[in-house]
């Protein structure tokens, strides 16, 4: 029994490898085309080229035979081939290898109709990363976190909520959010704790912030939250939000933020 499992996974490996070779063109991958072509899609050797590998050890790879590969020999196939992360971690599963951490096979994009999506909402809606840096978002989220002018690195909620002042001077609850998400964040954490950009974050916000700090030393047993509960607008109106999160992608653990508002003024 265990023979036939593995037969067939050896299978499964060499379907998977070969449909996704026959997806691409020589256009897709940037090489130049080299006339009429007797079967679709890339050669071995283009794969095996545009990976940086032996081929040799790629078709004895694709082929399904009894061989050890590297983590880095299956990032380099995954990238050659544009295997999405989900695609990424079956091929891990197929050659028997644990998928990658969280944060290792990663492009900071959306699919364009979740885009479509939250431009097609009237409430503010965003999508951030495991770490919490906001990747994506709509015309009404920007009109409160102004997020098209700020640098890439500064689009992060955490470094909003602990180091931007003038955000801050906005919240009339700033303890209370700032405690609830950092408490989410941290949970978050948990997925990827070594990873070492949630690590430099961490690192960065506690010089920034004697709050952030003094908050992640101690025990946090405040309610989770995603987002911001009391928030000023221009006019000095209070908003009031509720909120839910979708799941963009499982693999890559990117989710989008939506806030609901009513709005009451402060008189």
């Amino acid at each position: 029994m265990a023979s036939r499992s593995l037969d067939r996974t050896r299978s499964e490996l060499t379907d998977f490898l070969i449909h996704h070779r026959n997806k691409l063109t020589p256009a897709d991958v940037g090489l130049p085309s080299t006339g009429r072509r007797r079967t679709p899609g890339l050669r071995r050797e283009e794969v095996a080229t545009l990976a940086g590998v032996g081929l040799t050890w790629y078709t004895w790879f694709e082929q399904g035979r009894d061989i050890n590969v590297s983590e880095s020999f299956l990032l380099s196939v995954s990238k050659a081939l544009k295997l999405d992360d989900a695609e990424c971690c079956h091929l891990f599963l197929l050659a028997h290898r644990r998928p990658p951490p969280v944060e290792a096979y990663q492009w900071q994009a959306i699919p364009p109709l979740i885009q479509t999506l939250m431009d097609d909402m009237a409430r503010p809606a965003y999508v951030m990363n495991l770490r919490w840096d906001v990747i994506a978002w709509n015309a009404t989220a920007d009109a409160l976190f102004d997020f098209s002018n700020r640098e890439p690195g500064e689009r992060n909620m955490m470094r909003l909520m602990f180091a931007d002042p003038a955000l801050r001077r906005r919240l009339p609850d700033w303890r209370q959010d700032a405690s609830r998400l950092l408490a989410q964040f941290r949970c978050d954490l948990a997925a990827a704790p070594e990873d070492p950009a949630m690590q430099e974050l961490i690192e960065a916000l506690a010089k920034l912030s004697p709050d952030f700090r003094h908050w992640w030393e101690q025990p946090n047993h405040e309610a989770y939250r995603y987002g911001i509960g009391t928030m000023l607008d221009a006019d000095a109106n209070l908003r009031e939000y509720e909120h839910t999160t979708l799941l963009v992608d499982e693999h890559r653990h990117l989710r989008m933020v939506v806030y609901f508002a009513s709005t009451t003024s402060l008189g």
